[in-house]
């Protein structure tokens, strides 16, 4: 999340710049989502183990497609066409999956066989034109196979940067692949997906760690609420001490409730703390109190429990700070501001470097087992113990207004860098910074501002011995900066170690990636991708302009919060892990208020590329690869030179689908992959639901058939949202067809219908009378 302070304070806000973008190369799967390593290597589709779209059981149903294609053709023609169909199956396991099959939008059906070269359909045809109706079920293509020219225009690819095999050899495809792709200034195009909406200001999120993957958002108001890992939000609030803080409905008013923090050890200790600014008449201070979560609903907090940790009385109104963590060492870590006004005009040096004063700090204090004596001890090893001028729970000092700092994880694997704490240390009026906090040492404030002198004599002083931040940028990039988080979580490897932050004022989003051979950070702005970067289903490419705060959710994954009320969290379009490795399994939570469904409101915007798409060189020859079994495999060949087609009138970049082409979903889909039927003359998204499982389709009985059924559905199409769950067969019966599901229950979040509760596969106890439909739409129902 981003930041509640700075020079200038907050205001009324959204939450990223965008900037221009390389139009850059777009891998994505069939299943609309982006390609990864598997975990192990293919043995059918080789070439691609490195990096696909194919699992290690998506390649062995690919190889004994194979066999039965082996069983079915003529030997001796199988004998010089075994290379043209391994090629062709194997591009289901291509990164670029989708632009070969022209799934870029998913409410479209899917091509039969790839999308192919003109080059190589003509040399094809010359020998195994056959062939195609063994691949495919398009009858129309069947009818093509006597006509050379129309059947190699009808599989052909607008595009021929990435029709098959000329993108095999595009440098500008294959040359980063799998990288999170940034434009000649070196700027990382990233995408966002939509977490929560419709808040107040919302300045922090944190998770319990309780392994319940439940997420709370704190409005600076005073409120926070509880959200499930489903998305859907309490309704009746976690914490509400709005009556309490301190705050007002001005325009970049910095108090209120500023954060908050869960004891390492809940929730056996049930204990979370929490900071905010209060005030009676002209006197203000910032308070840090303890709660405990009630003994009866584990999603509210006992709010008679509160006990008064620590207050410090503030001078000003603004510079409030306003983090909490608990460290590894199960130390509570408090960030304070300086007291606020311009320079730290308080007393010879300021609060920041006096070490007296508990102002422009970050302290460090232990709050365990202090249900009996003192409410907090200072940790022994806290640098100033044996100071008797200075306050005990100082840790370091010098810092003007660090908004949002984080702890690093460390590697997942050898767990380098667990432990350090990063802190955006608001600047004055010309730089903002990016520290590394350490024990017992000074970051410089008012000394010096970034890199620079701030308060001349005081940054002569020879006994400063004040540390550099690791990163600073002057304002003409940004006036305030939010503190991040280092990426430390399974879904997106690109990212790990990346040092997420922003910048309040200006928008920007922006890295940190270090050299570990020499310390040093190497700086990335973070773009939205532009083009078709970001266009997978439920992806965005925009934001509000102000990053108010950054959080982490318990599986690792960042987010950003907009100061209007959006939570989105950071996604790497580029490469994902491998299916099945991050899944989640959340504990169960008995939740007793009602919730509220979470409904998306942000769309993705279709914008131009900022730069032409590069064009692929002209190669001498393709690559070569061995043949995974003893059949003799023709090895894909490109002619000499490689001319370009002139385009079709109406094509598409990056697809080839011709208006009118008829086609039917690609042969063996996966288990559980579902399609819609409908009669003539309905819209696209509503129609009868059928279900692919046990190696058939069939249909599904609407007994239990409801709206989060629906979703699972419509989301699997790639549709955002799910109008309406249709009964009693009103998108007609499928009597050609078995009942394969029954009894289905589900909670809205699975992937598809046979991970939600169901009866045995062809169990049911119904007609098809009771076939399920499904209205599903691209546009918010309550929009």
């Amino acid at each position: 999340m981003a930041g509640l302070r700075t020079a200038a304070g907050i205001r009324a806000a959204s939450l990223l710049a965008l900037r221009p973008l390389l139009a850059a190369t777009h891998p994505q799967c069939l299943d609309f989502r982006p390609p990864f390593r598997p975990p192990q290597p293919l043995r059918f589709c080789a070439q691609y183990s490195a990096f696909g779209c194919c699992t290690a059981e998506q390649d062995a149903a690919l190889a004994r497609r194979f066999g039965a294609l082996a069983a079915r053709v003529d030997a001796a023609v199988w004998a010089t066409c075994a290379g043209y169909a391994l090629d062709l199956l194997c591009q289901e396991c291509s990164p670029y999956a989708a632009h070969l099959y022209d799934a870029e939008d998913p409410a479209t059906p899917l091509r039969t066989v790839p999308g192919l070269c003109e080059d190589y359909c003509l040399d094809m045809w010359q020998t195994c034109r056959s062939l195609f109706r063994h691949l495919s079920p398009d009858r129309e293509l069947w009818a093509l196979e006597g006509n050379r020219a129309k059947l190699c225009r009808y599989v052909s690819l607008d595009d021929t940067d990435y029709c098959f095999p000329y993108l095999l050899v595009n440098e500008n495809l294959n040359s980063n692949l799998g990288r999170v792709v940034a434009d000649a200034k070196g700027c990382l195009q990233l995408c966002l997906e939509e977490v929560a909406n419709g808040l107040r200001n919302p300045v922090a999120m944190v998770h319990a760690g309780d392994g319940s993957h439940r997420f709370f958002v704190a409005e600076q108001v005073g409120l926070v609420w509880a959200y499930l890992p489903d998305g859907s939000r309490l309704e009746k609030p976690f914490l509400n001490v709005s009556q309490a803080v301190l705050t007002s409905p001005w325009e970049g008013d910095e108090r209120g409730f500023l954060g908050l923090a869960f004891h390492p050890r809940f929730p056996h200790a049930r204990k979370l703390y929490v900071y905010y600014s209060v005030g009676v008449g002209f006197h203000e201070w910032i308070r840090i109190s303890e709660f405990k979560v009630s003994e009866d609903d584990e999603n509210t907090v006992d709010h008679s429990s509160e006990r008064i940790i620590l207050e410090i009385e503030e001078p000003a109104s603004n510079h409030n700070g306003g983090q909490l963590l608990f460290g590894h060492d199960g130390y509570l870590y408090i960030f304070t501001g300086d007291g606020g006004m311009a320079g730290d005009p308080f007393g010879k040096f300021g609060n920041a470097q006096n070490k007296s004063a508990l102002l422009g700090k970050v302290l460090r204090i232990d709050v365990d087992r202090n249900e009996r004596g003192p409410l907090y001890r200072i940790p022994p090893d806290n640098p100033f113990v044996d100071d008797p001028g200075a306050r005990p729970e100082v840790y370091a000092l010098g810092v003007r207004n660090m908004w949002r700092c984080s702890f690093d994880r460390g590697d997942p694997v050898s767990r380098a860098g667990r432990g350090r704490l990063f802190c955006g240390d608001v600047g004055q009026n010309k730089f903002e910074e990016v520290d590394l906090v350490e024990r017992g040492r000074n970051y410089g404030w008012r000394a010096r501002e970034g890199f620079e002198c701030y308060d001349r004599k005081l940054c002569a002083n020879s006994s400063l011995d004040d540390v550099l931040p690791i990163f600073a940028y002057p304002h003409k990039l940004g006036k305030s900066v939010t503190g991040g988080y280092v990426y430390r979580g399974c879904e997106y490897p690109n990212l790990n170690g990346l040092y997420i932050f922003g910048d309040f004022m200006s928008g920007r989003l922006m890295s940190l990636r270090e050299n570990p051979e020499t310390g040093h950070w190497k700086y990335s702005e973070v773009c939205m991708g532009r083009g078709q970067t970001c266009a997978f289903p439920g992806l965005i490419n925009n934001y509000y302009p102000h990053i108010i705060s950054f959080a982490e959710d318990e599986a690792g994954v960042p987010s950003a919060t907009a100061a209007r009320g959006v939570i989105y969290k950071v996604i790497d379009p580029s490469r994902r892990a491998p299916p099945g490795k991050c899944q989640i399994h959340p504990a169960q939570v008995k939740v007793k208020s009602r919730l509220i469904p979470f409904v998306p409101k942000e769309k993705f915007i279709r914008t131009t590329e900022s730069t032409p798409r590069p064009t692929a060189r002209a190669p001498t020859k393709a690559p070569r690869r061995s043949s995974p079994t003893a059949v003799p495999l023709a090895p894909t060949r490109l002619p000499a030179r490689l001319p370009r087609p002139t385009r079709r009138p109406g094509g598409r970049r990056g697809g080839g689908r011709q208006r009118g082409r008829l086609s039917t979903a690609v042969p063996a889909p996966q288990n559980g992959a579902v399609r819609l039927v409908r009669p003539s003359g309905l819209s696209p998204g509503r129609g009868r639901v059928e279900v692919f499982a046990g190696g058939h389709w069939g249909t599904v009985c609407d007994d239990a058939w409801d709206a989060k059924a629906a979703t699972v559905v419509c989301r699997q199409l790639g549709f955002a949202h799910a109008v309406r769950a249709a009964k009693r067969a009103e998108f007609g019966e499928g009597r050609a067809l078995p009942i394969l599901l029954d009894d289905v229950r589900c909670a809205g979040s699975e992937r598809n219908l046979l991970e939600c509760a169901h009866a045995g596969v062809g169990t049911h106890n119904c007609g098809h009378q009771e076939d399920a439909g499904v209205v599903c739409s691209h546009q918010d129902p309550d929009l």
